[in-house]
């Protein structure tokens, strides 16, 4: 039987966690929309802006994890009613992560001119550069809504980042209509209109998150903090040791699941596409551990400022059991709809059957994806992340990739082997995680009784 206080966490984990899962709604509904849009507009239009994006998604992977890293000192600090403090943390890590995205860009810009050297078709080129370049300018603006959210979510003002998602996402979809295809005034742009709705929409949604921190009430504790604070070289240290961790511990599971896509390619086309179907299926389940996980790190990082070890463990459980219980709901989902959900991607006969074949896999996939997002995020939230970037490397790049080359290629299993090798990779770091994440609440007990 559920206690009262356990049930008060799943309580408050969804109350928390929900905002920030419809806002990824929005997300997976742009990313859809986005795609179809292009693909509709013409074939070449959609395989370049496949390309670009896919070069783009480690870039934004990068930049959410390194913003991650803030949310165990806004947590902390909120569970203390340092306000001020709170605010001052924000400007920070704002300072810290504009120059990791300034990193990121400079390494992107000069990636530009080796594009014709990435193996695409030369009659993407066209298309390729000029949407890539504003992709590229887009990415300030990913940063700065990746830091922003931190202070409303990690000050349990998740529906602030919800309805700017929504809004901008509205957004770019209306200027996808408008510029893609040439509406009424407006130019037949393509491709690169389909690049600049989304840099408007980028944009849009930092106004608008922006404009929410400075008007609502319930933010101004936090803005004295945010705007007296001065710049300082030793906090900046202090935080990218926090942030970069998480940065690489998120790069290194995308990584991965692209070197696997790559690998797909090795075996055939079909084989190609339907892995990108199924991991395109898969996105449901992730948005949903990420969301809620997220939420429940936000929890434990305010118990860990409050020292309550007890409710911060009660916390990361009831964080635990919710992800278990949305991953047995996605199996049911996979199983018995997943056919019909694959056919919504491709109508491709080849590519559907291939990609059923992987749906009992992608049901395994889905607890060792669960339960990896659940203690990474609990991790997080204690503040203890400097293991996080070694058992990525370890569990992502040395075990997921090897085991799904070897049951793909050695033992000839051929994609449903590679395929197994993602949750050979997660179970692993699953364990890793929950192993350091035992270890911090004994540290925090030992320091406590000290």
């Amino acid at each position: 039987m559920i206690s009262k206080t356990l049930f008060s966490h799943y309580q408050q984990t969804l109350k928390l966690g929900l905002p920030i899962s419809i806002g990824q709604i929005g997300t997976i509904v742009l990313s859809f929309a986005d795609t179809m849009m292009v693909g509709r507009y013409d074939t070449p239009s959609l395989a370049a802006a496949s390309f670009v994006n896919s070069v783009f998604n480690l870039v934004i992977f990068l930049l959410i994890g390194y913003s991650f890293g803030l949310t165990p000192q806004v947590g902390a600090l909120f569970g203390q009613g340092e306000t001020a403090s709170v605010g001052a943390a924000v400007r920070q890590a704002l300072r810290a992560n504009s120059l990791f995205a300034a990193l990121l860009m400079l390494i992107m810009g000069v990636g530009y001119f080796f594009v014709d050297r990435m193996g695409q078709p030369e009659s993407l080129l066209p298309l390729i550069r000029p949407y890539y370049l504003v992709i590229l300018a887009s990415m300030p603006f990913v940063m700065l809504f990746n830091v922003l959210r931190q202070l409303s979510d990690g000050t349990m003002h998740t529906k602030t980042a919800m309805w700017a998602l929504w809004a901008g996402n509205a957004l770019n979809i209306l200027g996808n209509w408008l510029l893609i295809y040439g509406v009424g005034p407006f130019p037949e742009l393509g491709l690169l209109g389909a690049g600049l709705s989304t840099l408007i929409s980028r944009i849009f949604i930092v106004i608008w998150i922006s404009a929410a921190l400075l008007l609502e009430r319930c933010y101004k504790p936090y803005l004295k903090g945010f705007f007296d604070v001065r710049f300082d070289w030793s906090e900046l240290r202090r935080i990218n040791a926090q942030s970069l961790p998480v940065s690489i511990q998120m790069g290194a599971e995308t990584a991965a699941f692209t070197c696997c896509g790559v690998m797909a390619g090795w075996i055939g086309k079909v084989e190609l596409a339907a892995f990108q179907v199924i991991m395109t299926v898969s996105t449901l389940g992730f948005m949903f551990y990420y969301s809620l996980a997220s939420a429940m790190s936000i929890r434990v990082a305010t118990f860990q400022g409050m020292k309550d070890w007890t409710q911060l463990e009660r916390s990361a459980r009831a964080g635990r059991d919710i992800l278990l219980a949305v991953a047995v709901v996605a199996s049911f989902v996979f199983y018995f709809f997943g056919p019909s959900l694959i056919g919504f991607f491709t109508k491709d006969a080849a590519v559907v059957q291939m990609a059923v074949m992987l749906i009992p896999g992608l049901i395994f996939y889905q607890y060792a994806d669960a339960m990896q997002i659940c203690y990474a995020n609990a991790l997080r939230g204690t503040a203890y992340v400097k293991p996080m970037a070694p058992i990525a490397l370890v569990a992502y790049l040395c075990i997921g990739i090897p085991v799904g080359y070897l049951l793909g290629f050695i033992v000839d299993w051929k994609l449903n082997g590679l395929f197994l090798g993602l949750p050979a990779g997660l179970f692993t770091a699953a364990a890793l995680f929950y192993y350091y994440f035992r270890k911090a609440m004994k540290r925090n007990l030992q320091a406590s009784l000290s």
